[in-house]
């Protein structure tokens, strides 16, 4: 015999005007350094670049796909490590290595029909403005740069690599209405 348990309460809370302004997100596009992770760079002794990733963030990720959302990466950097982690998340759609992130981003956007309207960005640093000044719904880490949060719609509590991706998760996952029966599936 199983016990039934009503549903758990979203506890989450968002103002309503950051959540108008995320409704109508179909795809996300986030940077890597200093977003899905510290920013900290790690090189072991044969010169191999190591990374931390929160799996807070990692989770979010895939609740977003879940409920029908695309999730792409544009990154100015290129590692196995980066690589292997956006493998295990099933992110399929990425520019590495990418100097330039307008066109990179654009290229994506392409692939999916998809336009900067329908797009939410999270960035950090001054590579990321031109995507994020055209994106529906520009978001930045705690420590993001001054003139990244300047221009963001939102600034998460936690920082890039642990847990900001998963705050912008959280907001697009309410703002879409999955958030309760995702959570609801949880539970």
């Amino acid at each position: 015999m199983t016990d039934l348990l009503p549903p758990l309460p979203p506890a989450l809370r968002f103002a309503p005007e950051l959540l108008l302004q995320a409704q109508g997100v179909r795809a996300v596009v986030l940077d890597v350094d200093g977003v899905l992770t510290d920013g900290g760079l790690y090189f072991s002794a044969e010169g191999e670049v190591l990374k931390r990733f929160d799996s807070l963030d990692g989770h979010g990720l895939k609740l977003l796909q879940q409920a029908g959302l695309q999730v792409m990466v544009v990154s100015g950097r290129d590692s196995p490590a980066l690589r292997l982690r956006l493998a295990a998340l099933g992110v399929q759609r990425s520019r590495l290595g990418a100097q330039d992130k307008l066109p990179a981003a654009q290229a994506l956007l392409a692939e999916l029909g998809l336009t900067f309207p329908e797009l939410a960005v999270m960035g950090d640093d001054w590579p990321d403005l031109p995507l994020l000044r055209r994106a529906r719904l520009a978001c930045a880490p705690a420590q993001a740069h001054a003139e990244v949060r300047a221009v963001a719609h939102h600034v998460t509590q936690a920082a890039g690599g642990h847990g900001a991706v998963r705050e912008l998760c959280d907001l697009l996952l309410v703002a879409s209405g999955r958030y309760a029966q995702l959570l609801a599936r949880a539970s």
